[in-house]
């Protein structure tokens, strides 16, 4: 394991990577165990304020952000302070991302519905950089051979149809797939080629007026994977997260 260890991390200058990601996931459990004690009034944790002002955990998670993203910069990545400083950074993406929702929605989303948005984002984040850390690189760089590399012109096509790839997956309403194409360059290849989802700006565009049996075949398959997967997702996101408060009951006429 040692030997795997600095050869596949420490030698090809990935442990920052490596600690960054390790602070970043750590982070975000137990911010989420602690919100969660403190949902539950449990345990000696209580909300952070000033005054009558709730300061949220995203303030020191930018704070934390900025200060080991600028020394992670100003530092080598086989030095000591780039090891220290991606671990402040990977503290403060954790706390940044944490509350991802509140930032996206300029409001106290959290324990609500749309607060899954910040598990979504660090799940998603998570991912990309482990698929980084496995060695995959942006656009499919890394299937090239040395000659290749050497190719500047084999580069620029390798990218440019890669990122053609992830953006045509990105109209077609598949942003996931989009995003992990851009590292696994057959990911974006699939999501380009199935078919759009219904409300997508390719949908949109070419199955409006035209191509009519496309059209139902995608919403037929967006209705069938949305009911097979939404409550698998959600039952996942309220494991990693907790279960978001019931939506109020409005009757009609109340304000």
């Amino acid at each position: 394991m040692g030997h795997w260890l600095h050869r596949n991390i420490v030698e090809p200058g990935k442990l920052p990577l490596l600690l960054a990601l390790t602070a970043f996931v750590l982070t975000f459990v137990v911010t989420r165990v602690i919100t969660r004690l403190i949902r539950a009034g449990k345990g000696p944790f209580g909300n952070i304020k000033a005054g009558d002002v709730h300061i949220h955990h995203v303030v020191p998670g930018v704070v934390l952000s900025v200060l080991g993203g600028f020394g992670a910069v100003a530092s080598t990545r086989y030095g000591v302070g780039s090891a220290l400083f991606a671990i402040v950074f990977g503290i403060g993406a954790g706390l940044v991302l944490d509350e991802f929702a509140l930032i996206l929605y300029l409001d106290d989303v959290y324990w609500t519905e749309a607060g899954r948005k910040s598990v979504e984002a660090v799940v998603l984040t998570a991912a990309l950089v482990g698929f980084v850390l496995a060695g995959f690189s942006p656009f499919g760089v890394n299937d090239l051979t040395a000659a290749e590399l050497h190719d500047r012109a084999g580069v620029i096509v390798s990218v440019g149809v890669n990122f053609l790839f992830s953006l045509i997956a990105l109209s077609k309403g598949k942003a996931r797939t989009a995003v992990f194409g851009v590292l696994v360059p057959l990911v974006a290849l699939v999501g380009a080629i199935r078919l759009a989802r219904p409300g997508s700006p390719w949908a949109k565009r070419f199955y409006r007026k035209r191509r009519h049996r496309a059209r139902a075949r995608s919403t037929l398959r967006a209705y069938h994977h949305d009911r097979r997967w939404a409550g698998p997702r959600r039952a996942f996101q309220d494991w990693i997260g907790g279960k978001p408060d019931p939506e109020p009951v409005r009757i009609p006429g109340r304000q």
